[in-house]
């Protein structure tokens, strides 16, 4: 059913909710958060935070390289984000001569700054609701596939009234499950030089074994300088391109926080899915995150293994280690959270309550009344598919010669679509790829995770749900084992040399040799047979889920009047807001909510990838020479703790104080509070930020930067 009654005009009519959670969109803060803001210990208005007639908080902040977010910090176009999001950047320029990732980088003026081609910046330039325009000509009856087409068509017709000059443009997003549209002006600068960073042993200190942890002593920071026209427009790369004079640069407070203040985030959080069904978090959490748990496990025992038996395997394996146990972390720590604070059981009573409040609504009963059961029934015929979906995903994930063979399938299809002399342009990227993937690759190491999670794979997915070509084969081979020791003895994937090799020769032959090697094949088909039987029926049953989850989403605005319901995040700007605070873990232990350099010291182990750090540091601290940034009782502040809502996305985001001022930068959470993408709880979920003060100290004290300090407006 559709409603003359906007969106908004629900939302207006709600009572408080429990202080914390929730990414709100910034136009709508005035009328939604800012009393409740305020009553928190926020000293600005919703207007100072979101204005499209002045210059306000959202024309400082950027989406960073569109995976991350950056703040402005200077009225010279300096960008603030993390030492993680730059990383790429960072890398590209490091040679053997200037190796920046190692040595850091700091520019002493303008002319020594660093290009980046393809990094750029986008501002928001202003938020329109345009719900109305886009669901024009839907209606109760139309089904999914004329709705999405309906909406595409008017997209297009919307997007032509807009007038847009060079590198501006119109991104048209949907929110709450697709009941409401907002669309999103930017402007994007792609000139962007990388003007400093710490060298990675302090950027990313404490690496992998600290990742998702607290207490935490990383300085998860870099720097970098929009470049615009000498008219201040957007521009490409220019040795005449001049620093960009912002709209407004964010003040940056020395004064610190206490326990209790308020804390406000702004950024771009990439994807949650807050307002699943209970029976689908039973299967995210319950069944699917277990799954790929413990095919990680597997992957994790055999790296690891090999990675304490050999230094040099440690170095190679580094990045590799610590790409699959992120995600690791990341899924226990959301289990095991939603458990410890019974979040399928409140969603379980959110839902009791919502067939109770149908029942006292006869008129509008019958509409809404099937959802639940009808979701509860999708979901459990789809869990099937999930299931053998989730453990293809971890094999091609994991074992790095079925994402070789993926990747060559890939470019296959250039070959075939095009000819063979498309294929042969593309060559030097192709080389340049198989230099990079085979650099440090293992074929022993990669047999044995492959061994592993292929034995899972046979011992939990019915026949019936395997191709027939890997069923022939395991058939043939006898063993699961077996057959991935014969796949890896005859296949060219394992041997990057010999393949580079015939690349660089005939790619002609090269590509005879791919698609007909064995390896290849095997994967091949894996993956296609997955697509056809398991991914279609999946995405079949995804488009259903999707509809009934709007209208369930349009169920909970209409009949809970008296609660707010923020929108899933989805890669748009948004503001949270909570408090700088520490918390109590889920064995009981307490945690405070800011670090100190003394911990960096306790943690330091010389020569250890994740924990050494660098003498100047080292001596710094000895000699207690921190300059202006020391607390009161002479301590160096590293890492400050609050309650805001985050996610992936919100790496670099600012963390500002009650007055809007930056006093920290976002970069991760604690483990547990990833459970925050499908159930927020003020009392577990923290976010984990670098305190501004220990990066002004790199920057000044270590760095020997003091003149970037000095174009901040710093104060006290």
């Amino acid at each position: 059913m559709r409603y003359a009654l906007s969106l908004i005009a629900f939302l207006l009519t709600i009572a408080p909710l429990s202080a914390g959670g929730g990414m709100w969109l910034p136009l709508l803060l005035e009328n939604l958060n800012e009393e409740e803001m305020q009553s928190m210990g926020m000293e600005i208005s919703a207007e100072d935070i979101y204005s499209i007639n002045a210059g306000s908080l959202k024309d400082a902040i950027v989406h960073f390289g569109g995976f991350c977010t950056g703040e402005v910090i200077s009225n010279r176009g300096l960008v603030l984000t993390n030492h993680h999001c730059g990383f790429g950047a960072i890398q590209d320029h490091s040679t053997l001569e200037h190796n920046y990732l190692e040595d850091g980088f700091w520019a002493m003026n303008t002319q020594e700054e660093l290009p980046n081609p393809g990094l750029f910046v986008t501002f928001i330039e202003r938020i329109d609701d345009v719900t109305d325009r886009i669901t024009a000509g839907i209606t109760d009856t139309t089904d999914e596939r004329e709705r999405a087409r309906i909406i595409q068509v008017n997209t297009a017709a919307l997007k032509a009234t807009y007038e847009l000059p060079a590198h501006t443009e119109v991104l048209i997003k949907p929110f709450y499950e697709g009941n409401q549209y907002y669309a999103f002006v930017t402007k994007t600068y792609p000139d962007v030089r990388l003007v400093g960073a710490p060298p990675s042993s302090i950027g990313k200190f404490g690496a992998d074994t600290d990742n998702w942890e607290w207490p935490r002593h990383t300085g998860d920071f870099s720097l970098f300088r929009i470049y615009a026209a000498p008219d201040g427009s957007p521009a490409d790369y220019s040795e005449t391109n001049v620093p960009l004079v912002p709209k407004r640069h964010l003040e940056v407070s020395t004064a610190g926080v206490k326990p209790g203040d308020f804390s406000m985030i702004f950024g771009f959080p990439g994807t949650t899915d807050l307002y699943l069904p209970a029976t689908a978090m039973v299967q995210r959490t319950e069944v699917i995150n277990p799954i790929r748990i413990g095919m990680r496990d597997r992957s994790l025992a055999v790296i690891d293994s090999a990675m304490r038996a050999d230094p040099q395997v440690r170095i190679d394996y580094a990045s590799k280690q610590a790409r699959i146990a992120n995600a690791w972390k990341k899924w226990r720590g959301e289990s095991q959270g939603v458990a410890a604070v019974g979040a399928i059981e409140q969603r379980r009573a959110l839902e009791r309550e919502f067939r109770q409040r149908l029942e006292a609504k006869p008129t509008a009963r019958a509409e809404y009344q099937a959802l639940l059961p009808e979701l509860e029934r999708l979901y459990a015929d789809r869990l099937p598919a999930e299931i053998v979906r989730a453990y293809v995903g971890e094999i091609n994930y994991n074992v790095d010669l079925f994402r070789m063979a993926n990747l060559l399938e890939a470019r296959m299809r250039i070959a075939d679509n095009n000819g063979a002399e498309a294929f042969r342009q593309r060559v030097p990227a192709l080389l340049e790829d198989l230099r990079a993937f085979y650099r440090g690759y293992h074929p022993d190491i990669d047999r044995r995770v492959a061994r592993s999670l292929f034995e899972a794979y046979v011992a939990a997915v019915s026949p019936d749900d395997q191709s027939p070509f890997v069923r022939d084969q395991l058939a043939f081979a006898g063993t699961p084992g077996k057959l991935i020791d014969e796949l890896f003895a005859g296949s060219y994937l394992t041997r990057g040399d010999r393949l580079i090799e015939l690349l660089q020769r005939d790619p002609e032959e090269f590509v005879e040799y791919v698609r007909a090697d064995r390896a290849f094949q095997f994967a091949r088909q894996l993956n296609r047979h997955n697509e056809r039987h398991v991914i279609d029926y999946y995405n079949a049953y995804a488009e259903r889920i999707n509809g009934l989850q709007r209208a369930y989403m349009d169920g909970l605005l209409r009949f809970f009047p008296d609660r707010r319901f923020y929108p899933d995040a989805n890669s748009t700007l948004r503001v949270s807001y909570g408090k700088y605070e520490g918390f109590t873990g889920l064995e009981g232990e307490t945690f405070t909510h800011q670090t100190y350099l003394d911990g960096v010291m306790d943690k330091y182990v010389p020569g250890d990838y994740e924990f050494d750090v660098p003498e100047k540091l080292r001596t710094l601290y000895r000699e207690k020479d921190y300059g202006p940034y020391a607390t009161e009782d002479g301590r160096m502040p590293v890492c400050v703790l609050g309650s805001n809502h985050t996610t992936g996305g919100n790496s670099g985001s600012p963390a500002l104080n009650g007055k809007g001022q930056l006093v920290g930068l976002n970069f991760d959470r604690t483990w547990q509070s990833t459970m925050s993408d499908v159930h927020y709880d003020p009392a577990i979920c923290r976010n984990i930020m670098v305190d501004i003060r220990y990066v002004l100290f790199l920057i000044d004290k270590f760095g020997g930067a003091p003149h970037l300090v000095a174009e901040m407006t710093v104060v006290d």
